[in-house]
């Protein structure tokens, strides 16, 4: 983990007592998060569907993405967790192949935080084909492999889904969350006007909150169904 992201994951548990008063003791619906008309089709099975959906050059993402992980990993088999590179159009289109490689290749885990890294620290732009190639030779990815995943008829297909699935989830800002296919919230949504938390960090640790309840809540309603 670089220095940066050490110091924010620091600043996060330095403030987060002060954001455990702040939160939301019980998350209410239209303010804190916000229900699609229509729950969408999720896994079956017990673990609760978590979609995450962002993009590499959003710095607001780059700023969740240590303490999302953070909570995927404190969730452990609760959740399935996906991720969903937001479109853009053709500057974006990039970054959306660059994410959609590695996780064909099975790199995200690896890779993803670095991505962020690139971006945000080190002045990378993924703004075109061969500058996102070059990046993922010079981390040490194998050439051909990453090419051939990058030009793959799946990768373009995931980034078809993915503009379908923003109209789905009605997405008009990220990063947001989906849980289990019917609620939607986020750090801007769990924090309204009136919310004490001030810092980004401080309204991210309240989203997270907010997102404990809401697969608290889909887990009891996928009990009921048993």
């Amino acid at each position: 983990m670089n220095l940066l992201r050490r110091l924010l994951c620091s600043a996060a548990l330095l403030t987060l007592s002060g954001v455990v008063a702040a939160a939301p003791v019980a998350p209410k619906e239209g303010v804190h998060y916000k229900v699609l008309p229509q729950k969408l089709e999720t896994p079956a099975g017990k673990p609760v569907e978590v979609i995450e959906f962002f993009a590499y050059y959003c710095p607001h993402c780059n700023v969740f993405e240590p303490l999302l992980a953070e909570w995927v990993k404190k969730q452990g088999d609760n959740i399935v967790f996906k991720r969903v590179h937001v479109a853009g159009g053709a500057r974006v289109l990039p970054q959306q192949r660059l994410f959609y490689a590695l996780d064909a290749l099975g790199l995200v885990g690896q890779y993803h935080a670095k991505a962020f890294a690139a971006m945000h620290q080190q002045g990378v732009r993924f703004g075109s084909d061969a500058e996102v190639i070059d990046w993922a030779v010079k981390s040490g990815i194998d050439r051909a492999r990453f090419v051939d995943a990058y030009n793959a008829f799946g990768t373009q297909a995931k980034v078809r889904r993915a503009g379908a699935m923003m109209n789905e989830y009605q997405v008009d800002h990220w990063p947001l969350v989906a849980i289990d296919g019917r609620f939607i919230t986020s750090p801007s949504m769990a924090n309204p006007e009136d919310s004490p938390a001030q810092t980004e960090i401080q309204q991210q640790q309240v989203a997270l909150q907010v997102m404990d309840a809401l697969v608290e809540k889909a887990k009891a309603a996928k009990a009921d169904k048993k």
